[in-house]
């Protein structure tokens, strides 16, 4: 934003990466004539990646929209004017709450911002009704179990087979690109596996009370995977590599992708120097990533870049899959659903917790027998998880 004749404020859009062109503007949030408070979510914005809040630079009236939901727009584009002037007369009536959000200390004021909480809405629990950081948690929580269930446009009534035509948005029509890209760029083959995860679940359930009470986050599975991942990544660094036309670039670091489904869709934002992380720092970046990804809070840097991916479709349900390559990397992991099974064991026939494990590769760099070892690198350091937290 920058400031114009007297007292109006210039809306602009932010400026966008190298690699996105334009955006799409999705819902202004306030009206012409509404009130708005400085670093007050103004419109949501769609770029092919993430979605991205504008916040108001200065308090005052928004006084024109020159650019409406659904238009496409570019960087530093113009899309509106805030009266500074006309702030005392109309902010007091549209903010009941203000007095209160004024006293909140700015570490709160910026949590609500960057998750899209209007704290103006929210009746403070702390002393004078003030705005607290658990409020805002508690709301973030609440948009999030609205988001977890997907909507689908309502069809209205057409004969006796309706049908609606919806256009794909930013991110849904880069997903695809993206997804068909892979498959017609890379030679992409799968090979599969199969864990015990009942040490895993042993060590879990032994010290995730004294974890969580010491880390503040939840010891859950990702932790493990990712850990895994990185040693069996470390063992064969072809399977860590990208390929650039007829180059093949090995990355001396580990830069975890970590698929998160949204109602958006899919994302993958990334846990950089993952085999720097103790368990707790990885924890809390995917629990941090999967919050924000909900209300569309990723940013571009967390999206860019990755040397290798990890994809639970298991949180969903689902049994066995071919996880597709994210381009330009050469391998993906695939985790899935953990289900007692029968198993052999000693020779004898045993009920165990087992996952099948997928490790989809470019067959162009990456031969069948590394993919092979690499996979029976991870199972072995699940089924074996005390050397993976010695770093044996």
């Amino acid at each position: 934003m920058s400031t114009t004749n007297n007292n109006l404020v210039e809306v602009k859009v932010p400026q966008l990466s190298e690699s996105v062109s334009e955006a799409t503007l999705l819902t202004w949030h306030k009206q012409v004539g509404d009130a708005v408070l400085e670093g007050e979510n103004l419109i949501d914005i769609e770029t092919d990646k993430v979605v991205l809040e504008l916040p108001a630079s200065k308090s005052g009236v928004l006084s024109k929209i020159i650019k409406g939901d659904g238009e496409k727009v570019t960087s530093n584009e113009l899309i509106a004017q805030i009266d500074t002037a006309a702030k005392a007369a109309q902010a007091v009536t549209a903010t009941p709450h203000a007095a209160a959000i004024s006293a909140v200390p700015p570490s709160v004021r910026k949590l609500a911002r960057e998750n899209e909480i209007d704290a103006s809405n929210l009746h403070g629990s702390g002393r004078s009704g003030r705005v607290t950081k658990d409020d805002v948690l508690n709301a973030m929580q609440q948009v999030a179990t609205v988001n977890a269930s997907p909507s689908v446009p309502a069809i209205a009534p057409s004969g006796n087979r309706p049908e609606q035509r919806v256009q794909m948005t930013r991110i849904r029509q880069r997903i695809a690109e993206r997804l068909l890209q892979s498959q017609q760029n890379a030679a992409i083959l799968t090979t599969f596996n199969e864990v015990n995860m009942q040490p895993v679940i042993d060590l879990r359930n032994r010290y995730k009370d004294v974890f969580e009470k010491k880390h503040g986050v939840k010891l859950g599975f990702s932790s493990f995977f990712v850990k895994a991942a990185v040693l069996a990544l470390q063992k064969f660094p072809i399977v860590n590599a990208s390929v650039d036309g007829t180059d093949i670039i090995y990355h001396g670091y580990f830069d975890i992708g970590v698929a998160i489904g949204s109602e958006r869709g899919l994302v993958v934002p990334i846990i950089r120097d993952a085999d720097k992380l103790s368990f707790a720092d990885i924890e809390k970046q995917i629990t941090d990533f999967g919050a924000r990804a909900r209300v569309g809070k990723l940013t571009m840097e967390e999206l860019t870049g990755g040397t290798f991916t990890v994809s639970n479709g298991g949180v969903f349900g689902s049994m066995l899959s071919t996880p597709i390559i994210n381009p330009p990397q050469a391998a993906i992991l695939g985790i899935h659903a953990t289900k007692d099974r029968p198993v052999a064991e000693n020779g004898q026939v045993v009920i165990r917790p087992m996952n099948y494990l997928a490790v989809s590769y470019d067959h162009r760099i990456i031969d069948g027998r590394e993919a092979v070892q690499f996979l029976s690198t991870i199972k072995e350091a699940l089924e074996f998880p005390g050397r993976v937290l010695l770093d044996l």
